[in-house]
């Protein structure tokens, strides 16, 4: 990984940090396997980026690993060969002049061509050669940017595909899940920047006062809004502009926690009262957690059970930061741990694909395969099962998913209330028939283009007595 990291510090000199940020980016992400999120605070460390530049630097790199699908299809048709076939030196700066010559900044096609070719320099003869190969394919690309681009089409899956950077298993998958229409409209918003949701943590700060004073600040936050009161919380609020140094200072403080308008729904859903046993099943990094302690006032006990030492140890530090004293971390598999009985309300958030977040995971659509639907949901029919009989006679079980697949939501559900004797299903598409899933409308499905928020699945059931 050291020599990889070092390669991808090679692009020209000539480029602007920004761009060398992103460049880098992009090499590791792709060919080191690495997180593109993690890949992008190191490098804007590197290049001590800043304010407009580390903005800028972001998009750029965010935006050429989303676009990476479509970008390889305009390689291959304008260089005449497969991209496994180019160096990945000159392959990654391929995907960043493309990104920028097409989605990013149009009408700065000189720089977008120059500074790629910059990017793509490097000692050698074979590096001046993928130079060339660089400058050649994006002067073409930028030439005939417009045809390109109206050359695409999303009529079918495949095309949808291209169009829109997924996987073709992904862009058939949405088909059937949601029908050609809500598909395309689902595919065009992974590409937008997601929604940035915060929600205050009433155990440090209350709404108004908090807003007020970061408003005063010169932070551009407002009140959540939505037409169903369960995707705007009195405690949500999405910044509308850059983050400052007071906003980022409250979520340091603990006054404020990044959590999408959906995540903080599948809590209001679980409607955690004071002095109530919780359980919580892989709670890392502790957003939902620290949420239910805040509901109940930091009132009662919340057992949060999470497999991952590392993932563990951030609930930890995040539950402390934010005064969430009632919480007790607990590392353990929820799937073969024996995790008690008698709690009064149960939070399953099981592994899943993902698929109703990947506008804010760059380059969580090239990680995921198409078989992933049915692997994990052998796991989560297990730690349903298991949470079930943890549930106390009368008790309350949330079981929520951030994707959109009838394997790992409306069938696993379907088992569950099968095979646990005394489980019932509330139904909560009656009070919020918008939000209601349309394979079962007794269930939840939020969606980034219809609710402008995270994709969740969200089911309540109850044990049956008292």
């Amino acid at each position: 990984m050291a020599r990889r990291s070092a390669h991808a510090a090679e692009g020209g000199s000539g480029a602007t940090p920004a761009r060398r940020a992103a460049f880098e980016v992009l090499r590791r992400t792709f060919e080191g396997g690495a997180w593109a999120d993690r890949a992008f605070r190191s490098a804007a460390e590197r290049h001590r980026l800043e304010g407009r530049d580390r903005a800028f630097a972001q998009r750029l790199a965010y935006g050429a690993v989303q676009r990476r699908g479509t970008a390889d299809h305009f390689i291959e048709c304008l260089a005449g060969r497969p991209t496994s076939k180019l160096d990945p030196p000159a392959l990654a700066a391929l995907r960043l002049g493309f990104y920028e010559l097409l989605f990013e900044r149009p009408g700065a096609e000189h720089a977008a061509v120059s500074e790629a070719v910059e990017v793509a320099k490097g000692r050698g003869r074979r590096r001046r050669a993928a130079a060339g190969l660089v400058n050649a394919v994006l002067r073409r690309a930028a030439r005939e940017r417009d045809p390109l681009l109206a050359g695409l089409d999303d009529s079918t899956p495949d095309g949808a595909a291209v169009a829109h950077s997924v996987p073709p298993w992904l862009a058939r998958r949405l088909w059937e899940e949601l029908g050609a229409a809500s598909a395309r409209s689902m595919l065009r918003a992974v590409n937008e920047p997601a929604e940035r949701a915060l929600r205050v943590n009433t155990l440090r700060a209350g709404p108004e006062e908090l807003l007020a004073r970061l408003a005063g600040a010169g932070e551009a936050l407002r009140l959540a809004a939505a037409p169903d009161p369960l995707l705007a919380p009195p405690e949500a609020v999405v910044a509308t502009g850059p983050w400052g140094e007071p906003l980022r200072d409250a979520v340091a403080a603990g006054e404020l926690v990044p959590q999408s308008r959906a995540s903080q729904a599948v809590v209001a859903v679980l409607d955690p009262r004071p002095g109530e046993r919780v359980l919580d099943l892989c709670a890392g990094p502790g957003i939902k957690a620290t949420a239910i302690a805040a509901r109940t006032g930091d009132e009662g006990e919340v057992s949060a059970v999470e497999a991952n030492p590392a993932r563990a140890s951030e609930l930890s530090e995040l539950a402390e930061r934010l005064g969430a004293r009632a919480i007790a971390v607990e590392v353990a598999d929820a799937a073969e741990a024996d995790l008690g009985e008698g709690y009064d309300r149960v939070l399953v958030d099981p592994p899943c694909t993902d698929l109703g977040a990947l506008a804010a995971r760059p380059d969580a659509r090239w990680r995921k395969r198409a078989g992933d639907a049915e692997r994990l949901a052998g796991l989560q029919r297990r730690i349903l099962s298991r949470a079930g009989r943890a549930l106390r006679p009368g008790g309350t079980l949330v079981y929520s998913t951030c994707t959109i697949s009838r394997a790992e939501n409306e069938r696993v559900v379907a088992a569950a209330l099968e095979g646990e004797a005394g489980l019932a299903a509330d139904d909560l598409g009656a009070g919020h028939p918008g939000l209601a899933s349309t394979h079962d409308p007794r269930f939840l499905q939020t969606r980034p283009d219809r609710d402008a928020t995270t994709g969740f699945f969200i089911a309540r059931l109850h044990r049956g007595g008292s």
